[in-house]
This record gives structure tokens, sequence and C-alpha cells, in this order.
């Protein structure tokens, strides 16, 4: 059960981050490359607040998605704005090198060593369970981590400004005959998606060693964690996250050997039996 519940702790990071891969490609039919780049960003950020400008973690808990958020509105606007009607390879291309410069820049000033974030002292202690002690903080990224995907869920599936969203992306000059900034309305879904990768690498900071190469460790495995649940299914790569986080803690209880790779075994099934992932639809 300890395992159980630590690996739902790591599929709360799966679940964000495929989130918001998942809004960026469903809605703009980007596959953003730059997540785990941005993600590690969100971190980063939070690190260097704390230790050269005594901020806490709970003013970058909000502080780091916009400044990220911000940072993905420049890139939407002059960037990927150019590349839309062209091949998915040349999003992927494109956001890969912006992957290089972001993790690169950092990695000259801070090199790969991990740097030590201390947990908020609100979160700081364990509480006991009966079968395991849990620590307060790793209970506070799992409810935190559910409120912002079901409430982006929500958003995008349930109210009218989703359906602008899906509307937008579906048939843009239709909707821009209702008075809609189809335009402002793709840059900031595409900010969005970046907050919530930057969201998640504050939540991380505490758990995970800070480091210009974090997000090379998650990258990979919520690419997977996407394709299985569906390219661009919102639901899709929240539950798909939750779950392969729990039945990678699962596998580490019979065979620890394969935790690593589990994921990607299960990947494989899905694209044999599903191609178009879990909750995706067939074309």
């Amino acid at each position: 059960m300890s395992q159980l519940l630590l690996g739902l702790v790591n599929g709360s990071f799966y679940a964000i981050l495929s989130l918001g891969l998942a809004v960026i490609f469903g809605l703009l039919n980007v596959i953003n490359f730059a997540h785990g780049a941005l993600f590690m960003l969100g971190a980063v950020l939070s690190w260097m607040a704390m230790n050269h400008f005594e901020t806490n973690y709970w003013v970058m808990l909000a502080a780091a998605p916009l400044i990220v958020g911000l940072l993905g509105v420049f890139i939407e606007r002059f960037l990927l704005r150019w590349i839309y009607k062209l091949d998915h390879l040349y999003g992927l291309l494109l956001t890969l090198g912006i992957t290089l410069l972001i993790e690169g820049g950092f990695r000259s000033v801070y090199g790969v060593s991990g740097l030590a974030y201390d947990t908020p002292e609100a979160l700081s202690g364990a509480t006991s369970l009966g079968f395991m002690v849990l620590p307060n903080y790793r209970a506070w990224v799992v409810v935190a981590s559910l409120v912002v995907c079901f409430a982006t869920w929500y958003a995008i599936e349930k109210t009218r400004l989703g359906a602008y969203l899906r509307a937008g992306t579906e048939n843009p000059r239709l909707v821009e005959a209702f008075g809609v900034n189809v335009p402002l309305m793709i840059t900031l879904t595409y900010a969005f998606g970046c907050a919530l990768a930057a969201f998640a690498g504050v939540l991380a900071a505490p758990v995970m060693q800070v480091s210009p190469l974090m997000g090379q460790n998650l990258i990979i495995v919520v690419f997977a964690v996407v394709v299985i649940g569906g390219m661009g299914s919102i639901m899709g790569a929240i539950l798909t996250g939750l779950g392969l986080g729990v039945i990678e803690g699962f596998t580490k209880v019979f065979y620890a050997e394969a935790s690593s790779t589990v994921v990607f075994a299960i990947m494989v099934l899905v694209l044999l039996i599903r191609p178009a992932g879990l909750f995706g639809k067939e074309k």
C-alpha cells in the first residue's frame, strides 16, 4: 500500500504534465517538446526566488506559472504561429530547439548537480495511516494536482469558454464571426499549457532535486502517458497519468527492475490494440 500511494504521487506529476501536453496538442495541434524544460523552469525559478529574494513557496506557486505563461505567450506569438500550417515535425523540432536553449542556459550557470529546496514549513512532517507514514507534502501534491487537473477538464469540456476553444481550432473563421478573438485565444491556450508545466515544477521542487536537466527524466514518460491516453484527450491524460503512476509503484513491489520500463511496455500494447489510445478518437 505504501508503494501504491507513492506511485500515486508520481502519477500526479504525470497527470498534470500530460494534461498540459494534451491541452496544447488537442487545441493547437502542436507537439510541445519544450514541456520538460518549462517544468524545470518552474522549479528553478522557485529555487532562485527562495535563495536570492527570500520569496516563499506559496508566492512562487502562483508567480512561477505566471512568468512561464508569459514566456509561452512570447513563444506562441513570435515562433509557433509561423508553423501552424506545416507538418507536426516542424513544431516538434522548434520546441526541441527551445528546450536545448533553456536547459543549456541554466546548465551553464548552475551545472547539472541538484539544488536543495526545503519543504514548506506548513507542509512539513508526516501523518501515520497505520500501514505507512505519509509525508504531508506528498499528500499535498496529490490533492493540488487533482484539483488543478479536474478544474482544467471542467473548464475545457463543460464551459462556454471551452466550447469556444474547441470550436476555434476546428473552424476559426466561424468563431471569429461571433466576435471572438481566435488568435488571442490560441495564444492564451498555449500560455496556459506552459503554466501547467511550471506549476508542476514548483510542486516537484521539494520532492525532486532541482536541476536544469530534471525535465529530461520525466518528459519521455509523459509523452508515453499522452500516447496511451490518446493524443489530445484531456480526461485520458489525467486518468492515464494517475493510473500509470500507480502501476509503476505496484511494479516496484514485485519486480523493481521493470518499474522504469513498464510504462513503455503498456504503450506498445496499447498502440498494437488501439492506435488512437485508450481515450482517443479513431479517425
